[in-house]
């Protein structure tokens, strides 16, 4: 035998079998049929259903259709076994699409070889069938086995990425109808919800999401009851009860590739607002304003979201509320700032303030004499403090430490700079 026929003979053993055995075979073909359903419907009960006509029809012709197409293949080794394969590619989309695994026709197919087997071993004397062609069948049965076997699992897999494109297609719809704004109508959401198998939540939070760095980046790996859309031009997600156990850790976790930020909780029907409070977040977070190195929670960082929502207003309020830092020289200006806003948030106790900035106290009272020497008044007034705090806030955060900013600018990082105005500006109230 020529190397090629060998391979041939091990990928495809019932070419090893003579011809001749598939006449002997066939006239038994019917009543083997028989017996195979019996026992596949007393082994696997998810077959018996003698009620659904359909079923059957469907279970008897992948059973005579494969013991025909082995037999026609014993007779001629080129005989076409596409349309046997094709019974069982639709059995296996049929599992898939009814929500089951293939267990249930793999047993199936295992309990047929079985009888199979079992009717050719009791008729190979009546047939005179060798013990040689006899272990060639038995080898021939279970490598045919495979072969349908390998079709239902492609027509399985087949089944599954539809309907897994199609669960995908229906949850990011469900996303753009929860973002909605003004917000869609409760049953629309609920009935839209249900075929995309998402439980609807008492609450939810939006989060939204960009790149961390370089052109490829992975999917985030979070639980399916979570809704995600990378692919959209801002890319964001819904996390259903955000606030239960694990959830920020699972968001952590998932989103290590991301720069994240999560909206406040809120009531499924205000997902917009949400979302954008996180893209407000998700924005300062790029600029260096807030931590990016885990997920942004909005709720940490309000008064932050707050004085940086409109930077034009506290630009106008900067060049009026900090006219008096424009006397002093640049270098001292950054630490008379920063002690004015550590005295403002420790209510000028000068001991909390020397704790606060790691200097002496002495050096907090000589600062803040100098202060009250260029504000005045103004410097302990409850409505004007409020105000120099906000102010003190943007502008410290976005102050270059390393680079000073020119006598006349307050360096704001990532956004224009704020100029001081005229020194007539000093002496406004």
């Amino acid at each position: 035998m020529s190397t090629a026929a060998a391979q041939r003979d091990t990928l495809q053993p019932w070419t090893g079998v003579p011809s001749e055995v598939a006449d002997l075979c066939r006239p038994y073909l019917a009543e083997v049929a028989e017996e195979m359903i019996e026992e596949i419907q007393r082994g696997v009960p998810e077959y018996a259903r003698p009620l659904d006509e359909d079923y059957m029809r469907m279970v008897r012709l992948a059973v005579e259709g494969a013991l025909n197409q082995f037999v026609d293949l014993i007779g001629d080794a080129e005989a076409s076994w596409e349309p046997v394969a094709a019974v069982y590619r639709e059995i296996g989309w049929a599992e898939a699409r009814e929500g089951r695994s293939l267990d249930a026709l793999q047993t199936a197919l295992r309990l047929g070889a079985r009888v199979a087997w079992r009717r050719l071993a009791a008729e190979a004397e009546k047939l005179n069938v060798s013990r040689r062609t006899l272990g060639r069948l038995a080898e021939a049965i279970f490598a045919f086995l495979d072969e349908i076997a390998a079709a239902a699992t492609q027509g399985y897999n087949q089944a599954r990425a539809q309907v897994a494109g199609e669960l995908e297609h229906r949850r990011r719809r469900l996303l753009d109808l929860l973002l909605a704004d003004p917000p869609a109508a409760p049953q629309a959401i609920t009935d839209l919800a249900r075929v995309a198998q998402w439980r609807v939540p008492q609450t939810i939070a939006a989060v939204a999401l960009a790149e961390r760095g370089g052109e490829r980046y992975a999917h985030p790996s979070l639980p399916p009851d979570v809704l995600v859309d990378v692919n959209r031009r801002e890319p964001c997600l819904i996390v259903p009860d955000p606030e239960g156990p694990g959830r920020y850790r699972m968001l952590e976790g998932g989103l290590r590739d991301w720069v994240a930020a999560i909206g406040p909780t809120v009531p499924v029907s205000e997902a917009a607002k949400s979302l954008r409070w996180a893209r407000e977040a998700l924005a300062l977070a790029r600029r260096g304003v807030l931590p990016a190195d885990r997920p942004v929670r909005c709720v940490d960082h309000m008064p932050t979201l707050v004085m940086f929502k409109d930077e034009e207003l506290i630009r106008i309020v900067g060049e009026r509320r900090l006219a008096p830092l424009q006397k002093v020289r640049p270098r001292h200006r950054e630490r008379l700032a920063r002690t004015l806003l550590a005295c403002l948030q420790s209510g000028f106790n000068a001991t909390e303030v020397a704790a606060r900035l790691h200097v002496h106290p002495q050096t907090v009272r000589y600062r803040l004499h100098q202060l009250e020497e260029l504000f005045g008044r103004q410097l302990y007034d409850p409505d004007i403090r409020l105000e120099l705090e906000m102010v003190l806030h943007v502008w410290l955060f976005h102050t270059q430490e390393a680079d000073q900013p020119p006598a006349n600018v307050i360096s704001l990082k990532g956004t224009r700079s704020v100029p001081f105005p005229p020194a007539a500006a000093a002496h406004r109230p």
